[in-house]
């Protein structure tokens, strides 16, 4: 049985998900591994695994301030459960991109599993998603994006690296 109640596991996630929205509005990354234990892991299916903060920092700024997840409009959730005796969250996370210029709407969701270490800190997180769907997703907004105008430099470059 887990010492915390499913209230404040919700409610440590709401305010981690609410620290996660002003770093993508403020396009900076550093924090989000100071919303993990120092000794956090973090599973992320399509790029390995991140143990402690320095790593799991130097993943976040590093994904989140490159194509495509630079250009995430948000992570909204789908739903939620909480396992209190687990101390985890289980979600649907979504990450829509902007309109690419011709008004397609692309997102593709993911499963996230929180686990909560007390203090609003969370010892893991994990990921579970298709890669490959989410690839596509961003081969598909940078062609439609190159089409009206609207790629900049980095998305010509990923549509010329990995998509032609």
């Amino acid at each position: 049985m887990s010492r915390f109640s499913a209230d404040e596991i919700s409610e440590a996630y709401a305010a981690f998900h609410v620290r996660v929205e002003e770093m993508r509005d403020a396009g900076e990354w550093d924090g989000y591994a100071d919303l993990f234990t120092p000794d956090a892991v973090y599973v992320e299916h399509g790029m390995g695994t991140f143990r402690g903060r320095s790593e799991i920092r130097d993943w976040a700024v590093r994904t989140m301030t490159a194509y495509p997840g630079r250009l995430m409009t948000g992570f909204p959730l789908s739903w939620q459960v909480v396992d209190a005796d687990a101390a985890r969250l289980v979600c649907e996370v979504r990450n829509p991109m902007p309109d690419p210029g011709d008004g397609t709407l692309l997102e593709e969701p993911n499963i996230t599993i929180m686990t909560y270490a007390g203090d609003g800190l969370f010892s893991r997180e994990e990921d579970v998603y298709n890669p490959l769907r989410f690839h596509a997703m961003a081969l598909r907004w940078a062609r439609i994006a190159v089409e009206h105008g609207r790629a900049d430099d980095e998305v010509v470059g990923y549509l010329e690296r990995f998509g032609g």
